[in-house]
């Protein structure tokens, strides 16, 4: 029923305001509501003026949703996790998240934790979050305090880390020594909390949309999907987007009958206030009391400015389209309903609205005047500091205009000073002044500043970090077993779910088998399903399962069944997980551990060694090569003591290579980013990791036939990498080095040339040209022969050492092939 349709006998539902007899109580929390849109559209005007004069760099705005997202907000309670996007700014200020100002400092890149929590001026504006760590990176309580998970960009990214958060209530619900420990209280009451998620009509064209809804189906966790429906996408309109132009009938075979579990599937228009009540309350009750996934599709959205302030939608929405959003606009669908009920008069709400409009206006300015004053701090020290060079130096013209050029921008930024100093030591480079200490102290603590400022928490910096755990040598008992290295991991793995009951381990295959090399054999009988998982072939949403459960403080561990399949979801793993700690500005941390196999077997889709990829994309993550299963066995157990995100790529065809077994399973450590030199040498150093080491490490008898020395070294961690810097002490000792990777070339074998002899200077030892020995460009064909014309092989390797040595001593070594 539309607004203008309503008696005034009509109740609504929602939250027991009536229409005919409100109290006085009630009717100011409806023009709370409705001056809280005002504000909030209000603040999404100014924002676009901001940024189209040049006082912010970019601007975009949840101009058209407000009334819905006030409705959705009076459900959202306190536990509750938001997995949202750039249009939610209306959801965050009604949950009390966000202030306007802070609104405004966010979009004007103040970088500073204090006016911008959510980020620090790491994310361009309507990114969002809460903090959930207290300064010393410990758990806050997120049952006393509204929570919202770090928003991203990438269109429908949200998705899967949603289904993470919901799936972690009905972990707390249905797991029975979690509820009896004290320490996890702070994540959950029994279980109650939903996951809520928004979304764009537009996006759920991408995959990752529907991957999440036909999880959510299958799993039965509390989560509701807001679909935000204004008709477009940038500028194609939904019927280029959707099958039927409308996501709620696409949909309608995920909706559960009494037959069949599901979804439940509402619809509901953004204008009108009654209808939203009514409808969020309904779908917060289902997810919260049933914990069944639901669909609110929000229809007859308006985006009264476009899509951001990089373009205007005038250019490709017809004047029908435009008259039809002035006209369907919320706020003044409202503003009629208000004065048809007669719960304020035309003036009241004149008044209202000026009020909003002048609240707005001030918190714009107070955020502006903040980031303003913080940068004039800094650019005065710099205008001081440019004095005192232009009393002393002869170039006075030139650094006089210098200065002067400080004044020329409107909006001041730290690059202008950082700039004009670095340019007046290149201007003064042939003066000795005294002056020009006070500069050059004056950039080194500044870039230290503003490298915390800005670079500060990839990893954890605090004393829960991984880098923290100490190694711990596996021991064995004198009546030592060699087992498979699939028992080494398995028992271990066993131990840590004894040891750690919030630890869950899921994917393909992962449950029943016991994954599909029986690292986890028999693991799920003993610990239930609950803790050890069979999933759908998803790899996008285990991802996602895991990062949101860590985000509520459990600690899973993502199996993805093949490292070829990780580019399935890469994109959350370098777009989310790798980037929560950082986004957050230290606020938020996911502790996944992601479990993967790869390297060394045989066929294109099974030999994938993408390690380029993955160090340039996963900064922000550990990454795990273990040459066997006890060293992976350690490396689990050092991950799961600190609070980082890791991946860890087990040599896939180790499973059934013998190993001792240890006795302290469960407790024996790796330390990250700590090499270890597996056979002492004195000619030369070979640098190498997981399976690929194996191989290295088979082919030593044959140099000591011919009289070569080898330092073989495995770097066990690339991310970190060497931390010691013990392979630059190796080859200062050895002066030659070959790196040799199953990557191809200019992968993980450049980035550790790179670590090894630039950073850590090794070039200053070198007697001989520092070497990469890598596999071919292509994808390693199938077979045994294709494995061995495709990747390094034994003869590979002896034949690129001893041509190293040749052309050092050819006496000694004469050339195999002359």
């Amino acid at each position: 029923m539309a607004p203008t349709e309503t008696k005034k006998e009509s109740r609504t539902q929602s939250n027991g305001f009536t229409t005919a007899n409100l109290t006085d109580v009630e009717k100011q929390e409806i023009l709370a509501d409705y001056k809280l849109a005002v504000v909030s559209r209000e603040a999404s005007y100014i924002g676009r003026k901001e940024t189209l004069t040049g006082k912010a760099k970019f601007g975009i705005f949840g101009d058209g949703k407000e009334l819905p997202q006030i409705a959705m907000a009076k459900y959202f309670k306190d536990g509750d996790f938001r997995s949202g996007y750039y249009r939610d700014q209306t959801f965050m200020m009604a949950i009390g998240q966000v202030t306007v100002q802070q609104f405004f400092a966010q979009l004007y890149a103040h970088a500073n934790t204090k006016a911008d929590p959510h980020t620090g001026g790491r994310q361009m504006n309507a990114h969002f979050s809460t903090r959930s760590l207290n300064e010393d990176g410990s758990w806050k309580d997120l049952t006393r305090m509204k929570n919202s998970s770090p928003d991203i960009s990438p269109t429908a990214g949200q998705m899967a880390r949603l289904l993470g958060l919901a799936q972690a209530s009905k972990v707390y619900r249905n797991h029975e020594t979690l509820l009896d420990l004290e320490q996890f209280r702070k994540f959950s009451n029994g279980g109650k909390e939903i996951g809520w998620g928004t979304i764009g009509d537009a996006s759920t064209s991408e995959g990752i949309f529907w991957e999440t809804i036909n999880a959510a189906g299958v799993l039965q966790v509390p989560m509701v999907v807001s679909v935000w429906d204004d008709g477009y996408g940038i500028s194609v309109p939904r019927e280029y987007q959707t099958t039927k132009e409308s996501i709620s009938k696409v949909l309608s075979g995920f909706q559960r009958t009494e037959e069949e579990e599901g979804l439940e599937i509402l619809t509901v228009k953004a204008w009108n206030y009654q209808a939203l009540l009514n409808t969020y309350r309904k779908a917060a009750d289902i997810a919260r009391q049933e914990h069944v996934p639901v669909l609110v599709h929000v229809k007859e959205v308006t985006q009264p400015q476009g899509h951001s302030t990089s373009g205007s939608h005038e250019r490709y929405k017809p004047d029908e389209r435009l008259q039809w959003e002035e006209e369907h606009c919320c706020i003044r669908k409202m503003r009629k309903w208000l004065l048809d009920q007669e719960i304020a008069s035309e003036e009241a709400l004149i008044q209202l609205e000026k009020d909003a409009r002048e609240e707005a206006e001030e918190a714009k300015n107070a955020a502006r005047e903040a980031y303003i004053a913080e940068l004039e701090e800094d650019l005065n020290t710099v205008r001081g500091l440019l004095d005192d060079i232009i009393e002393q130096s002869s170039h006075k013209t030139k650094l006089k205009y210098l200065k002067r050029q400080l004044e020329i921008p409107k909006v001041p930024l730290r690059k202008h000073g950082f700039s004009a100093v670095r340019r007046a030591c290149k201007i003064t480079r042939d003066e000795q002044l005294p002056v020009k200490e006070k500069l050059y102290e004056w950039l080194d603590a500044q870039f230290e500043i503003n490298k915390n400022r800005y670079g500060s928490h990839l990893y954890s910096e605090n004393k829960q970090s991984p880098l923290h755990v100490e190694e711990v040598k596996p021991t064995y008992p004198a009546d030592v077993k060699r087992v498979d290295g699939r028992i080494v991991l398995r028992d271990n793995f066993e131990k840590i779910l004894e040891k750690y009951p919030e630890t869950l381990v899921f994917g393909e295959d992962t449950g029943k088998l016991g994954d599909v090399n029986k690292g986890l054999e028999n693991l799920q009988k003993k610990f239930g399903e609950l803790r050890v998982q069979d999933t759908g072939i998803r790899e996008a949403t285990i991802l996602g399962q895991g990062i949101g459960m860590a985000l509520r403080g459990l600690r899973p561990i993502a199996e993805i069944q093949y490292l070829d399949y990780i580019l399935y979801c890469f994109q959350g793993l370098s777009d989310d997980l790798a980037t929560v700690r950082y986004r957050s500005a230290g606020g938020q941390k996911a502790p996944l551990i992601v479990r993967t196999r790869g390297h060394r077997l045989e066929g294109i889709w099974h030999t994938g060694s993408p390690m380029g990829m993955i160090l340039n994309g996963l900064r922000g993550l550990h990454l795990c090569v273990p040459r066997n299963m006890t060293e992976a066995a350690g490396m689990y157990n050092t991950l799961l003591q600190g609070d980082d995100p890791a991946l860890v790529i087990e040599p896939l065809n180790a499973y059934r290579l013998k190993e001792k077994l240890p006795d302290n399973l469960g407790e024996f450590t790796v330390a990250l980013g700590m090499p270890s030199v597996v056979s002492e040498g004195t000619d030369i150093t070979v640098v190498s990791y997981g399976s690929t080491f194996n191989i290295c490490q088979s082919v030593l008898p044959k140099f000591k036939e011919v009289g070569i020395s080898v330092e073989l070294i495995d770097v066990r961690t690339l991310l970190p990498f060497d931390r010691e810097h013990k392979i630059v002490e190796s080859l200062q000792k050895t002066n030659r080095i070959l790196f040799v990777d199953e990557d191809v070339p200019g992968g993980a074998s450049a980035f550790m040339m790179n670590k090894v002899i630039q950073e850590q200077k090794g070039y200053f030892y070198l007697d001989s040209e520092p070497q990469c020995l890598t596999a071919e460009e292509h994808r390693g064909a199938y077979g045994s022969d294709g494995d061995y014309f495709s990747k390094p092989n034994k003869e590979d390797i002896f034949e690129t050492v001893y041509a190293i040595m040749s052309e050092a001593n050819p006496s000694k070594y004469p050339p195999i092939y002359e």
